[in-house]
């Protein structure tokens, strides 16, 4: 037993650097490994020096050059020196006041936070010029300079510019103070609240990195299903520990605020908005929290929604609530984020029912607040199409809220990349002048408060979201947060070559099998428009059948509407009518089910099992295709993964497998579930050639699931 002893023990040695070294996904985009062939020679000739004003003395500037040495050191294998005077091969790190002479820029159409990177000569020695107009700006781009030189760019030839298009980037943490996260596939929250603010966790430098490499600039630390103890002074403490690490990284703190806390924490008997003691209230707590956090970004509220409190309470109007908030933060410079997620037991189309509040309120909310709207009219389905709000509030700033977090689409179990879904809606024509992304940023009605948000996937598991691809989907929010022009193809390959490799076939083969997985993923849930099938309270698994809750709208019932006369939710103009809801155009061609797109038909239409499809099946012959076709899709990906074997690094290509295992036995169980279930209310016979599910449907009726079920947000 000792001699055993002693040899494990050598072996534990031996292996230890190996299993030390191994890859596990913590890194990120930013893993820095070193270059090889000509990218190598390009990167030591063109990054010999840092050169800066002098020394680096504030935060941000320190900040940018100390990622500028750590990705240049592990890229290229030395260290580069951090200089003051030009030599050849330095990487020049200028703002307006402080650019060596020789530098000719249009400055001003980098605006605060842009960049531009510039292969040029100064000085008569080629260099490379990092500039902006701002020490975030400078940040921004030594960010971009570290991702040209990973992607494989030609550093020799460099001529990059990019200025922002939204001005506020978020991501929206569903954290808990007691550090469950809402939605949350990752592990627990990565705030630390028991040790905050005595003892910062390194992880909080590495989150603001990450953030900063993507250009996000604030973030909400807690859910907005939030608890009013979060604005108490030992809260506040923490809060103001964390943004002292993020400050440096350009990024602000927010809160979520809960709208009755005048009563819960300062024993006011209401909460009325237009109660003078309770506007004093917020404005001496808005001073307080500025007190402690100077730059504050301001607060972000869920109200009126899901039993949160709110201004309804009272009689008055969401605008009422959100203007007293806006007040108590303006002499500050912060912002309010109201959101326009409501719904109500007794609406006739919950689809319908945040246009329905909101629309009427357009130019009544203060010039500090900015309505944020949800992606689409229900609930982050695999898919919706756009809210009809957007576009429709010409005087009013609105917020995309886009949900990062995969709470309808497998949770971390299933490989599905969110960039073609952000791209989908960013992209939708509004029909009011402009693209969903013009409204965003603030192009189509000129506004100067634009805003963009993320319900983030971040937890404390070491790969920081419950899977390797999981990240994809914090990077590609980051990156159309920037710029929602960015095509997400590009973003994906950019995302693969940091993160696995940047070798070109490798890297499209990864990006191509990313693309696809969004549709398969709505493929094998909810086809044609269909949403909302999920398993209530935790949304895990098939559960067409569910018909008993108190609310309609909690039913999957409610929503597919699937009897023997056909399926789907018919709100055109003989039923709720919510298409009215989109300007004239669009409202035309999702209200005549010849003309609507087929992804989203039984969204819009209840269409007879034998209606006629574009494809020449029959609507059911058509929705058990794209079951097939999701199933399908998984099992290429699982395929084409596997053939990637050569290229990846073993632990990470073993767990990515994984877990395309597990996507494909639930895609399947998804697959047969929805079908036995449409096939029994239908009364229909399986179309020739199609497999029969593989068990009855009360089988899959009786499968139970041990989550707790949790809010929605």
């Amino acid at each position: 037993m000792r001699t055993m002893g002693k040899w494990l023990w050598a072996l534990w040695l031996v292996l230890l650097p190996a299993w030390a070294a191994a890859e596990d996904g913590h890194e990120l985009w930013l893993r820095y490994r070193p270059l090889q062939g000509q990218a190598m020679v390009q990167l030591q000739a063109g990054a010999r020096s840092i050169v800066v004003p002098a020394q680096p003395g504030s935060p941000t500037l320190r900040a940018a050059v100390a990622e500028l040495q750590r990705g240049i050191t592990a890229m290229a294998g030395r260290e580069p020196v951090l200089a003051t005077r030009i030599a050849q091969g330095a990487l020049v790190l200028a703002t307006p006041g402080s650019a060596p002479p020789g530098v000719e820029l249009r400055w001003d159409e980098l605006g605060r936070e842009g960049w531009l990177l510039r292969s040029t000569r100064l000085q008569g020695r080629p260099v490379t010029l990092i500039a902006a107009n701002s020490e975030a700006g400078l940040l921004y781009g030594s960010f971009a300079w570290l991702r040209a030189a990973q992607t494989g760019a030609d550093l020799s030839r460099l001529e990059q510019r990019s200025v922002p298009k939204v001005g506020l980037r978020l991501l929206n943490h569903w954290d808990n103070l007691d550090r469950s996260v809402e939605r949350g596939y990752a592990g627990a929250s990565i705030w630390d609240w028991w040790k905050l603010p005595d003892l910062l966790d390194p992880r909080y430098v590495d989150y603001a990195r990450a953030n900063a490499s993507l250009g996000i600039n604030g973030t909400v630390l807690n859910n907005v299903n939030a608890k009013a103890e979060s604005l108490t002074a030992p809260f506040l403490a923490k809060a103001a520990a964390l943004a002292d690490v993020f400050r440096p990284y350009g990024i602000r703190v927010y809160l979520s605020a809960r709208f009755s806390a005048p009563v819960e924490l300062g024993g006011l008997k209401t909460a009325d908005p237009l109660d003078p003691a309770v506007r004093a209230w917020w404005r001496a707590k808005a001073a307080e929290i500025y007190e402690r956090i100077p730059d504050f970004g301001g607060f972000l509220v869920k109200a009126n929604s899901e039993g949160q409190p709110g201004p309804q309470d009272y009689g008055r109007h969401h605008a009422d609530g959100a203007n007293m908030l806006a007040e108590a933060l303006a002499p500050h410079g912060g912002v309010v984020m109201w959101r326009a997620f409501v719904y109500a037991p007794d609406a006739k189309d919950r689809a319908a029912q945040a246009f329905a509040e909101f629309q009427p309120l357009d130019g009544k909310f203060a010039p500090n607040v900015i309505v944020q709207v949800k992606n689409g009219p229900i609930d982050f389905q695999p898919r919706e199409p756009f809210h009809p709000l957007f576009g429709a509030m010409p005087k009013t700033p609105l917020a995309l809220e886009l949900q990062i977090t995969k709470e309808y689409l497998g949770f971390s179990t299933h490989l599905v990349h969110l960039g073609p879904l952000f791209e989908e809606v960013l992209q939708a024509d509004t029909g009011h002048g402009g693209t969903v992304a013009r409204v965003v940023d603030g192009r189509l009605h000129g506004h100067r408060l634009t805003a963009i948000a993320g319900v983030a996937n971040i937890g404390t598991d070491r790969n920081w979201s419950g899977s390797q691809f999981d990240q994809a989907n914090w990077y590609a929010f980051g990156r159309l947060a920037w710029d929602p022009d960015l095509p997400a193809a590009a973003v994906a390959r950019d995302w693969v070559a940091q993160t696995f490799t940047a070798r070109p076939a490798a890297r499209d083969a990864i990006a191509r099998l990313m693309l696809a997985s969004r549709e398969a993923v709505v493929d094998y849930m909810t086809p044609l428009g269909l949403h909302h099938l999920m398993g209530t309270g935790h949304h895990h698994g098939p559960a067409p059948w569910v018909d008993n809750l108190e609310r309609a709208d909690w039913n999957p019932v409610y929503f597919h509407r699937a009897g023997r006369d056909g399926i789907g939710f018919d709100r055109s103009a003989t039923g709720s009518n919510a298409v009215a809801q989109y300007a004239p155009s669009v409202a035309r061609r999702f209200g005549d089910p010849r003309t609507t797109p087929p992804e989203l038909l039984l969204w819009f239409h209840h269409l007879p099992w034998d209606h006629a499809m574009p494809s020449g099946r029959t609507l059911w012959a058509e929705l058990v295709a794209r079951y097939d076709r999701g199933v399908a899709t998984v099992a290429d990906m699982r395929r084409r993964w596997a053939a990637l074997e050569p290229d990846i690094d073993a632990a990470r290509h073993a767990e990515v497998a994984a877990y395309l295992a597990v996507q494909e036995g639930e895609a399947r169980w998804w697959r047969d579930a929805c079908i036995a279930y449409f096939q029994a209310v239908s009364g229909l016979p399986l179309p020739p050639g199609v497999r029969p599910p593989a068990q009855p449907l009360e089988a899959y009726k009786a499968m139970r699931f041990p989550f707790a079920p949790g809010r929605g947000g």
